[in-house]
């Protein structure tokens, strides 16, 4: 196999599905937009939802991009040699246009041909979906995969629990799924074999799904959907890794380079320091990608996992005794290295550093606690629920605390930490991870006049605040809005029921909401509102909303102001500094 450099890897997915008409579209941002279903986009058709729902997309039915995604339901795990929080998944899609046998024979094409991967046709096995009581066996992709070159005795047959995707709510789209692998040449493990058994013979590099049926009712027969869509993925750090023959990410260009500069800085070896080098630029990697998207360090939602990650990191730096300055020079050598790709502006840096300054104060803190605690000990043990409270409350780490024990001859009873630890974790993994529900948390009735709702009321803080108000964040279920803006101060009571006002005068003059599609230029000249750094393709939908409301969106919208019957503000609060968050109901 040929060495392939990570921006030709990147140009190489886009030129061979613009060959084949699709339409190149950019990522979405890490903060899933007006979605209270996850903290961040963990998957390249998340932002999609909408469009293989049947919502037509501005830039047609064949799409291709590759999209920004972060998953930190294993972020313990972060330094093995393959887990990552941040990651890029390479995507193309079908929206009710070609389906199985011309996508079996792109993702074919795309492996083997030597103008592309060039990957060794005797080493490619396929499986597919082997077929149960709610949907039928995959026969049909099977036989496009022998069509194309493929041997019956390389394609595997399933379960549900390889070989088929659906939401995690168990109703709405659904399909079977086509995995491809590479046959490493190991030797099989046992008679049996395949690609399901992880013994490392097969290694996965690719994913089609089908989606061609939709389930109603949880539990329910799989019946035929009325759009058919494809969705491809492929992890981009996971195929350069494997085709550059490296043993693990870490040895590829992403993180090679940054881990020379934390060795340079703390002048120690990496081979005897794994985890730390790894965790120390992976998590600032996946911070300074976070940060660029606008979130910001706090207690709460995507910017506790933020502060997480940069603790992490921190004392990651604190055990190899590394500078100040380290941070600052990896961001820069991200910063440099996605230039023309992802815009990381000065703040990030700013704002990492500032992070890391208050983790110093709060180890401080967490020292004087400890020392409060220490005289009051009984038998030398400090109790596992008393380290957690250092930990939850302080930040405080527990390998922190070990050596400080270990220093005052005491000893900790871990194994009451761990159960405190995993009883936070089950909860916080929900709150970081999130459940996977789609685009939107849904696209009901309900979400669709609330996500009007918050155009309103943009529109409403703009004439209240000035045009420099901007939305920064927006959260939206079907029972409320959460609603970020950049503001300097606590709004009064005169300035909530001035926007109250403002949108519920505009739901009783029964407002028409209308979409039109356009390119993004003649968007900015009709002075549509809309964030306008890379976020956008070259064609979008704009909503206006009577003479009140312009806005680029994608979501789902009432089709008339009166929809919305009323509007109140419920809370008005700090999210971060500088900016404000409303939160709002409706009254249907």
């Amino acid at each position: 196999m040929r060495k392939i450099s990570y921006h030709e890897l990147r140009k190489m997915w886009f030129d061979f599905y613009q060959s084949h008409d699709h339409k190149v579209i950019p990522s979405a941002s890490l903060v899933p937009e007006n979605d209270g279903s996850v903290l961040f986009t963990t998957a390249g058709m998340q932002p999609l939802v909408p469009f293989l729902l049947g919502e037509k997309h501005p830039a047609g039915k064949r799409l291709c991009d590759i999209q920004k995604c972060v998953r930190t339901g294993d972020i313990d795990e972060v330094g093995d040699g393959s887990h990552l929080t941040f990651f890029e998944m390479m995507g193309n899609w079908s929206l009710g246009d070609y389906f199985k046998k011309e996508k079996v024979a792109w993702s074919y094409d795309f492996l083997t041909n030597p103008k592309y991967l060039g990957l060794d046709k005797n080493c490619i096995g396929v499986t597919a979906f082997e077929g149960d009581e709610v949907a039928p066996r995959d026969k049909e992709v099977a036989e496009y995969w022998q069509q194309v070159g493929i041997p019956e005795n390389r394609i595997w047959f399933l379960p549900k629990s390889e070989n088929w995707w659906q939401l995690a709510s168990g109703t709405g789209p659904c399909g079977p799924d086509s995995e491809m692998f590479y046959d490493t040449g190991k030797a099989p493990c046992s008679p049996t074999c395949n690609p399901s058994c992880n013994c490392g013979k097969y290694v996965e590099i690719g994913n089609d799904v089908y989606m061609q049926y939709v389930i109603y009712e949880k539990d329910g027969k799989a019946m035929p959907a009325k759009q058919r869509n494809v969705d491809t993925g492929m992890g981009l750090e996971r195929l350069l890794c494997f085709v550059n023959g490296y043993q693990t990410v870490y040895d590829s260009e992403l993180f090679a380079p940054a881990i020379k500069i934390v060795g340079e800085d703390c002048g120690l070896v990496y081979a005897d320091n794994l985890k730390q080098f790894r965790v120390l630029v992976e998590h600032t990697r996946a911070a300074t990608m976070i940060l660029s998207d606008g979130v910001v360090p706090s207690p709460t939602g995507q910017g506790y996992v933020l502060r997480r990650l940069i603790r992490r990191a921190v004392r990651m730096a604190n055990q190899l005794c590394c500078t100040r300055d380290v941070y600052v020079r990896l961001i820069q050598f991200y910063r440099d290295f996605f230039k023309g790709i992802y815009t990381i502006d000065d703040n990030v840096t700013k704002t990492y550093l500032d992070e890391v300054d208050k983790f110093s104060k709060t180890i401080e803190q967490g020292i004087r606690e400890f020392n409060k605690i220490k005289p009051y000990l009984k038998d030398k043990v400090l109790s596992g629920k008393t380290a957690f409270r250092l930990y939850e409350t302080f930040g405080f780490p527990i390998e922190l605390t070990q050596e400080l024990a270990a220093e005052h001859g005491l000893t900790i009873n871990m194994e009451e930490f761990e159960v405190a630890k995993n009883k936070h974790s089950e909860l916080s993994h929900t709150a970081s991870a999130g459940t996977f529900k789609g685009g939107l948390a849904d696209t009901s009735e309900e979400t669709a006049c609330l996500h009007t709702a918050t155009h309103l009321l943009l529109a409403g803080l703009k004439k209240l605040l000035g045009n420099e108000v901007r939305q920064k964040g927006s959260n939206i279920t079907p029972e409320r809005l959460r609603f970020d803006f950049n503001c300097d101060h606590k709004l009064t009571s005169d300035e909530i029921a001035f926007l109250e006002k403002f949108v519920n005068d505009a739901i009783q003059r029964k407002l028409p909401v209308t979409m039109q599609e356009m390119s993004l230029k003649e968007a900015q000249t009709l002075g549509a509102e809309g964030s306008f750094a890379n976020k956008y393709g070259e064609r979008v939908k704009v909503y206006t909303i009577g003479d009140v409301s312009m806005e680029i969106c994608g979501g789902p919208h009432a089709h008339n102001t009166a929809d919305l019957v009323s509007f109140k503000i419920v809370k008005e609060e700090s999210s971060s500094a500088g900016i404000r968050r409303i939160k709002a109901v409706i009254k249907k």
